[in-house]
């Protein structure tokens, strides 16, 4: 039987609540709605190990990074663990990729198992951006965003119709910096942009390696990313609660004007689905490689658990097998995507991808109830202080009720990370009482035995996921694969 076709739309750093199907305060996206309409929109879906390349990786590979080698920005695929592209090429699909793919340009790095492939080295530029692909690099002139919808576009029309394929659509936007087509320069004006309620959060409960990161919209965006010189009547300590409130304006026109550069784009790659008659066979996926701060908690970026950065959008769109106008609340991660693609293609994971930790979340899709789907997600982030943004290294637990971090404050040789070791601390939160993560109770004796569970089941997931706990500095640890 022939498996549907796949198109697997995938942003970078598009938060879900700049998303308007998700509810979002701050912008409209009509195109991705259509999806929403459509199809399913996942409400908790998470990555575990909120960065770029880390997450393409578990992505393509349905592994953590300890498993898959690739840990921080400053490692590269090399496919020690294969890819379910790879499965899909081998099983007979057509296979394609078009835009950004950050997981290394060199011969053991680069992309692998497509038909068709260009992609930006690095990030990648938002004007006239340079793409390499197996003939070479040029410089292809325009909008990043539209070009890759062009390349995707003119590869399905060329495509042999007689077999199914798996296009990888991976846009650069809204990555930083933040360079907005000009047709959207109008959009989203200065000032008319609602604040997060938790914009000036003053971190009175937190750990001190979380206070200590360098992702503040007040003090950490310059006028290089805002294009626009802060006044000097905003300058100084004084002042940091307008400057924050000035920089923040700026920052969210650019980022929701390059958002809507995907959403028109999305919506151009659906039309042309509908118009070459391969709407009810063809999944549509939309998501982002992470989530990320639009401001709460003063933050922009990612890297911490928090869940502006943990959530992951998510829109399926399969009208043969989905039903229009759903909603899943399961948790599931970017571990499980592959066994769900795979899943969807009639492929076992547990035969094709023998090397996935993930499972497929296909029939949670189809409404069917899963008695024992897992009821709590695990996280890592591996690259600790790096030279940027000086996020630390940590672990944790996310159920529905409650998140428990662990920051070890150490970076174990992960390229990237700094050798300075910070003390351990930890981090609770009543996702019930406290949905915006505000007050830090894991030293509030009345959450004690909460505390311990918690910890006691983290521990089991990292036993269930072979991740070894921090045991502190003196502890041999062993030879990562990175190393």
């Amino acid at each position: 039987m022939r498996g549907p076709n796949i198109v697997f739309v995938m942003s970078d750093d598009h938060a879900a609540h700049a998303i308007s199907a998700y509810g979002s305060k701050v912008n409209s996206t009509p195109h991705l709605d259509r999806l929403a309409q459509d199809g399913v929109r996942m409400d908790a879906t998470y990555c575990t190990n909120s960065i770029c390349s880390p997450s393409r990786a578990s992505i393509l590979t349905g592994t953590y990074s300890h498993v898959n080698g690739v840990a921080s920005i400053y490692t590269e695929i090399d496919y020690r663990v294969p890819t379910f592209t790879e499965v899909f090429k081998d099983s007979g699909y057509q296979t394609a990729l078009f835009g950004k793919w950050h997981l290394g340009e060199r011969p053991e790095s680069a992309p692998r198992h497509f038909d068709a492939w260009r992609v930006f080295p690095g990030q990648g530029e938002y004007v006239d951006p340079l793409m390499i692909g197996p003939d070479g690099a040029e410089i292809v002139p325009g909008y990043a965003t539209d070009i890759v919808t062009d390349q995707s576009i003119d590869w399905i029309r060329q495509r042999d119709p007689d077999r199914p394929f798996l296009l990888l659509v991976h846009h650069k936007a809204p990555h930083r910096p933040w360079v907005p087509d000009e047709k959207h320069k109008h959009l989203y004006p200065v000032g008319s942009i609602p604040e997060p309620a938790t914009l000036l959060d003053d971190y009175s409960t937190r750990s001190q390696a979380v206070r200590g990161v360098r992702m503040s919209v007040a003090d950490d965006l310059g006028s290089d990313e805002l294009g626009e010189e802060l006044p000097d009547e905003l300058r100084g300590p004084e002042n940091r609660d307008a400057r924050m409130r000035w920089n923040y304006q700026r920052y969210l026109r650019d980022y929701l004007q390059c958002v809507q550069s995907i959403d028109d784009n999305v919506g151009r790659l659906l039309d042309v689905l509908d118009d070459e008659g391969l709407r009810d066979n063809t999944v549509v996926v939309y998501t982002s490689d992470q989530g990320f701060f639009l401001g709460e908690h003063g933050w922009y970026d990612k890297r911490l658990m928090f869940d502006e950065s943990l959530q992951m959008p998510m829109l399926i769109r399969w009208p043969a097998e989905i039903p229009a106008g759903s909603t899943c609340d399961a948790m599931v991660t970017n571990v499980d995507f592959a066994a769900t693609f795979l899943d969807m293609a009639g492929l076992e994971a547990a035969v094709a991808l023998p090397t996935s930790q993930g499972r497929s979340f296909l029939p949670l899709l189809r409404g069917t109830d899963v008695p024992d789907w897992p009821s709590a997600i695990y996280y890592r982030y591996w690259e600790h202080d790096d030279p940027n943004h000086h996020a630390p290294a940590h672990y944790g637990i996310r159920t529905k009720e409650f998140k428990l971090i662990h920051y070890y404050g150490a970076g174990l040789g992960v390229p990237g990370s700094s050798e300075r070791i910070f003390a351990a601390e930890w981090e609770l939160y009543d996702l019930r009482n406290d949905p915006e993560e505000l007050v830090n109770v894991a030293d509030d004796p009345a959450y004690a035995e909460i505390r311990a569970a918690l910890t006691d089941q983290l521990a089991g997931l990292q036993r269930h996921y072979a991740d070894t706990p921090y045991a502190g500095p003196s502890t041999p640890h062993p030879t990562w694969p990175w190393s």
